[in-house]
């Protein structure tokens, strides 16, 4: 369509998630226990790590920071989520939905970063625990997770700069529940072909750079941990390394299967149900993997608890 027999639009609606409104109604109750027990899980992560000395270190330094991500990532979604469940127009401005996406890929990005910065602090405390501290020292720490913020604000940034100058026209319905990149290109009205490639290019430079350097990392860990000559000390190994490679099988395997899939078996349905997983659910599965498979956060866990309780 021309652009000067285009309208441009000011406010998009959503679809939203399929269903009538007593499912609608029983989706808000559901997916707001979801949020509560993500952000009560995920504070009390951050705060669990702050708290006790024992957490001080760099695995729990990075660990502190996903949990800071998730919930900011889960609330770029779910509270508009919510508010649509219970609404019949479930309309969103223009400039908000730039907002949404923009932190939503900014999020999205450091949580994949990070998760490769968490594999090379896995590789470096077993390859030489005994220089651990000294390889990994808090100025190292804070540069690294600057890079990954940084790495994902730029990223974001040029996809939403790029996705909103496209021309929308009069069609402003979103087949979706949020702001995201696929349904945008698929509603607008321009040529999008330049947008695919920059989201294909970037993509699989995070996610490659991601994927590539947790691959590294667990062949040296790996490696590392054969070469131990007690098996207390090999289980001991794997067992740190066990929640890192739940969280990372979980995050990359739902992008994987949302972005790098066969356009041929696209469908927006099945793009809803994986979006509902790595945008609500995941954020809260990720402190839950951490506490329950994680010695020491339990150890910790335990001791506030029954501090609070003797206090009591």
């Amino acid at each position: 369509m021309a652009a000067d027999n285009c309208t441009g639009v000011t406010d998009f609606i959503f679809r939203g998630l399929p269903g009538r409104q007593d499912i609608q109604q029983g989706l808000f109750v559901l997916f707001l226990l979801v949020y509560g027990i993500t952000v009560v899980a995920n504070l009390g992560m951050i705060l669990l790590v702050k708290v006790d000395p024992r957490l001080h270190s760099p695995m729990y330094y990075f660990l502190s920071n996903l949990s800071f991500c998730d919930v900011c990532y889960s609330s770029t979604v779910s509270p508009k989520m919510l508010a649509d469940f219970l609404s019949e127009q479930k309309r969103i401005p223009h400039n908000l939905c730039a907002i949404q996406m923009y932190f939503l890929c900014a999020f999205a990005d450091v949580e994949c970063l990070l998760l490769a910065v968490m594999a090379y602090d896995r590789y470096v405390a077993i390859y030489n625990p005994l220089l651990y501290i000294v390889a990994m020292p808090r100025r190292l720490c804070i540069q690294l997770v600057a890079f990954v913020y940084m790495g994902g604000l730029v990223d974001s940034a040029i996809h939403t700069c790029c996705t909103f100058q496209l021309s929308f026209c009069n069609c402003n319905i979103i087949n979706h529940f949020f702001c995201d990149i696929p349904p945008l290109l698929a509603l607008s009205s321009s040529d999008t072909s330049i947008n695919e490639i920059l989201l294909f290019i970037f993509s699989s430079c995070v996610v490659g750079l991601s994927i590539i350097t947790v691959l590294l990392s667990y062949v040296y860990i790996v490696s590392a941990i054969l070469r131990m000559k007690s098996a207390e000390g090999r289980l001991k190994a794997f067992s740190t390394c066990a929640s890192h490679l739940t969280a990372v099988a979980i995050f990359h395997g739902t992008l994987l299967f949302m972005y790098f899939r066969p356009s041929t078996s696209y469908s927006m349905d099945m793009d809803k149900v994986a979006s509902v997983f790595y945008t609500v659910d995941i954020p809260m599965l990720n402190p839950l993997i951490y506490s329950l498979r994680n010695k020491d956060v339990k150890d910790a866990l335990k001791k506030i608890i029954s501090t609070k309780l003797c206090s009591v």
